[in-house]
């Protein structure tokens, strides 16, 4: 049996428009010839692969597994092409980058603008996402270097994608400006037992941190109200509403009406790792491997871009 790699993505096609006719229009295909093709690949594979019904086709289990075969072929020649693009050595075209929101938010708009003025032929594009959806864009080369986040107990673990780490983004503490809290230094976050939190919504991993942490720290917190951004939640602290914790990425767009309280160094208060991954044996492009100094350049940057904002002492790095 040999299978004619077109027709199965003919085939991927019709799974995708769910008929025959959908696929002919997007391919710009008659339909019998798309049936006749099918009967082809049919008589190749030694099996029906699709169930036709009045409202189109339906893949049998023979079509599905090759549909996903198909997608697998596709996505390792779309790897050939950029390997063949890396070893081109070219200084022009694009560089597709992914991201999360808060470092799209920080870090990503220093380096893109450093980077359009070093290399201002090259054009970039990036596509923000929460990590899973992140990963597939990554995984799928619909983005070709992406920025990933992980804590100690939510590792960023693929064995198709290697990482470097970036940046260690420390938690702080937000507080109300006229509020007394940290007023001497960083606090011990036992000391906030009595106070009420503001906290991510909807399962966001920064209330997993504040949960974890209060804890951690002998007391569960009293929950005030529920966030659904950073802005939201600074908003309720200067509101006198509670206090929240943060990474302190996520605070480079600080409201006046609020501070940032660094904690005691004996609080065990997670650090959120940034990383950098791209798919493991891909030679990345040259313009890639600028973009990708210029990361480093910035993530070494940021302790000093903290301080001289005025916000907090210092970040571990």
């Amino acid at each position: 049996m040999e299978l004619d790699v077109r027709r199965l993505f003919l085939l991927a096609e019709i799974a995708e428009y769910g008929s025959l006719t959908g696929a002919a229009e997007a391919m710009m295909y008659t339909t019998s010839a798309v049936s006749q093709q099918m009967r082809r690949l049919e008589a190749e594979a030694g099996q029906t692969l699709f169930e036709r019904r009045a409202r189109g086709v339906v893949l049998t289990d023979a079509g599905a597994a090759l549909v996903a075969r198909a997608h697998a072929i596709r996505r390792e020649l779309a790897g050939a092409e950029s390997d063949l693009e890396a070893l081109s050595g070219l200084h022009a075209g694009t560089v597709r980058i992914g991201s999360f929101p808060t470092a799209s938010a920080s870090i990503l708009p220093l380096v893109l603008t450093q980077f359009s003025r070093q290399h201002p032929a090259i054009a970039v594009s990036v596509r923000s996402a929460l990590r899973d959806p992140l990963r597939e864009l990554l995984l799928m080369r619909d983005v070709e270097l992406a920025l990933f986040w992980e804590y100690d107990w939510s590792l960023f673990e693929d064995d198709a994608i290697e990482t470097e780490r970036l940046l260690d983004d420390p938690t702080v503490l937000v507080v109300a400006a006229g509020s007394e809290v940290g007023g001497t230094g960083p606090v011990k976050l036992s000391s906030m037992a009595g106070e009420r939190w503001i906290i991510r919504a909807d399962g966001h991993p920064v209330a997993d941190v504040l949960t974890r942490s209060c804890h951690a720290a002998g007391f569960a917190p009293d929950i005030a109200y529920d966030a659904h951004d950073y802005q939201e939640a600074q908003a309720m602290v200067a509101a006198g509403l509670g206090v929240a914790l943060a990474p302190r990425l996520s605070l480079t767009n600080l409201r006046d009406d609020v501070r940032l309280v660094p904690l005691d160094p004996q609080t065990p208060v997670p650090v959120r790792r940034i990383l950098m991954g791209q798919l493991k044996g891909h030679q990345p492009t040259p313009a890639i491997l600028g973009f990708q100094d210029t990361l480093r350049e910035a993530a070494r940057a940021m302790p000093k871009t903290f301080s001289q904002q005025g916000q907090l002492g210092s970040v571990n790095q």
